[in-house]
């Protein structure tokens, strides 16, 4: 009897935080995750490496310029950078922390508010938190002096940390739906083209820098962005060290009101992901198809014709929208087309002539075409029964090939002869773009002919195994063979310069329409005969991955 008193009596255990429970479920997902593989584990040790010595380093070198008359303007850039990168990183990799996805715990009776507070502690627990806390507080070390500075920096390094960690999560949150999708792979297989641009501007910034009033040029766009939070934490440790306390008061207050906006509508876009419904459920199915069945063909689809010409160029066109390694090298192709004569422009030893990189790199897409359908292209070959079919297909896909090149290639030397100059030698440079473009398309008619090779549709490969040497020989081969056809617009072009014709150099805009017109349909003419023969080999050759 008095064992069961005490039983009832016994006062019921307290619920454990739900703070607490969360940090020990990441530390258990990123424990789990290490035991693995070796290889997981050395990669997380040496970023962790990685991150710390960069920390370090940057905490010297901002106490270093300690003193700069323009640090404020350096430390307020590098944190709106900072800021940017927490904003972009969820898009691009939404798989490198798996507590990033809020959908996991919508059967969990959770309440919003103290779900956001568990989860933004959560999010301080890593190796990136760190990395930040130290970036800022090397910026207030930089720009602080006196106590007032320094006590307002105290309060920046929490603001700045806190708001970078809650962008994060933010973007994350609203973007969930559209990370775990088809678009949301696309976007990490992008990122590695962003790195790449976003490393040729800092390399090109770090020149800029590196000359002797290199950080003077910072000071109109630092007086921009030290009003935008939370580099205007940053900037009020500034104003405060030069005695504006008002100033100083007021970054600080825009700074708290972007962290309360910012968990505001994380909260918003987390009741609504954990209580609308996804495309699982029958509410969504019902929604989107009255959706499908209310609109009919939209855009570029009505304009085109039915028939087989029509089809071919709506397939190719979405397939280098829809396919993540078309969309690829379709990214890298218009992005790199454009970033050479940018690059060359900002160093000062630019030339109109490296416009005709665009006109090579969207050339060249035109290159392996079957090998792009991969092991569908049965259903291709099963529509070919004759050379003419053959013409059509090669045709129709040209065509969506120029649809996309010659509006991009004509703005590109536009702004090639705005940027560069001179005018005078826009219609020149046009002309040869377009020749180039004629020319690459005929040759990579044949190569996909003579030259397929298969894509793998899952890894980081573009070439299936055994089939480098095939592959790096079509695209440089016919390269090659592009500039050989190419010779006799590129010799008019050096004797009208020679002989000092500058008068006639516009003529090399029709010829070069024309000349690229007539190379290109020769060279589908010429491959369709063969497409039509080799259909077992080309499809043998593009399954293979």
């Amino acid at each position: 009897m008095s064992t069961e008193s005490a039983a009832v009596a016994a006062p019921p255990a307290a619920a454990p935080s739900l703070t607490a429970v969360f940090v020990r479920l990441k530390l258990t997902l990123l424990r789990n995750g290490l035991r693995r593989s070796t290889g997981r584990t050395l990669a997380y040790v040496a970023s962790v490496v990685v991150g710390l010595l960069f920390a370090s380093g940057v905490v010297v070198g901002l106490t270093a310029l300690r003193g700069n008359a323009h640090v404020g303007a350096l430390v307020v850039l590098l944190t709106g950078i900072l800021t940017l990168g927490w904003a972009a990183m969820p898009l691009f990799f939404p798989a490198s922390d798996e507590t990033l996805d809020p959908t996991r715990l919508v059967m969990l009776p959770l309440r919003p508010r103290p779900l956001i507070v568990s989860l933004l502690v959560t999010s301080l627990v890593g190796i990136g938190p760190v990395v930040t806390l130290a970036f800022v507080t090397g910026s207030v070390i930089a720009v602080a002096d006196g106590a007032a500075s320094v006590a307002v920096g105290v309060v920046a390094v929490v603001l700045v940390v806190l708001v970078c960690v809650s962008l994060a999560r933010a973007v994350a949150t609203a973007s969930v739906r559209l990370l775990t999708s088809r678009r949301g792979r696309d976007l990490a297989v992008l990122s590695g083209l962003f790195i790449a641009i976003g490393a040729q501007g800092v390399n090109i910034a770090a020149q800029k820098l590196g000359r002797s009033d290199g950080l003077a040029v910072l000071e109109p766009l630092g007086d921009i962005l030290r009003w935008i939070p939370p580099v205007s934490a940053v900037g009020a440790v500034d104003d405060a060290a030069h005695g504006a306390y008002g100033r100083a008061l007021a970054g600080l207050g825009l700074t708290v009101l972007a962290l309360v906006l910012l968990l505001w509508w994380w909260q918003r876009t987390l009741t609504a992901l954990m209580t609308s419904p996804d495309s699982s459920t029958l509410q969504a199915v019902e929604k989107d198809s009255a959706r499908r069945a209310g609109g009919g063909e939209r855009g570029l689809a009505r304009l085109l014709s039915h028939g087989r010409t029509g089809t071919v160029i709506l397939r190719t066109l979405r397939d280098g929208w829809r396919d993540p390694k078309s969309k690829m090298s379709w990214a890298t192709a218009l992005a790199a087309g454009l970033l050479v004569p940018v690059i060359s422009s900002l160093q000062g030893n630019g030339s109109i002539y490296t416009a005709f990189s665009v006109a090579t790199l969207l050339g060249m897409q035109m290159y392996n075409q079957f090998g792009q359908d991969t092991s569908a292209f049965w259903m291709v070959a099963s529509t070919i029964a004759t050379p003419r079919d053959a013409y059509q297909e090669l045709r129709a896909r040209a065509l969506a090939l120029s649809l996309v090149a010659i509006p991009y290639v004509t703005l590109v030397v536009i702004g090639s002869a705005a940027l560069i100059g001179p005018w005078s030698a826009f219609l020149e440079v046009y002309g040869l773009s377009l020749a180039v473009l004629g020319a690459l398309l005929a040759t990579g008619a044949l190569s996909s002919v003579f030259f397929p090779y298969s894509i793998p549709s899952e890894g980081n490969k573009n070439v299936a195994p055994g089939q480098g040497a095939i592959a790096w020989f079509s695209l440089f081969g016919g390269v090659v063979a592009g500039a050989v056809l190419c010779a006799p617009l590129l010799g008019l072009t050096i004797w009208l310069h020679v002989a000092a014709l500058h008068s006639l150099l516009w003529i090399l805009l029709p010829i070069g329409v024309v000349y690229g017109l007539g190379v290109a349909e020769l060279g589908l003419r010429l491959a369709a005969p063969r497409v039509a023969r080799r259909l077992p080999e080309i499809l043998a050759a593009v399954s293979k991955g």
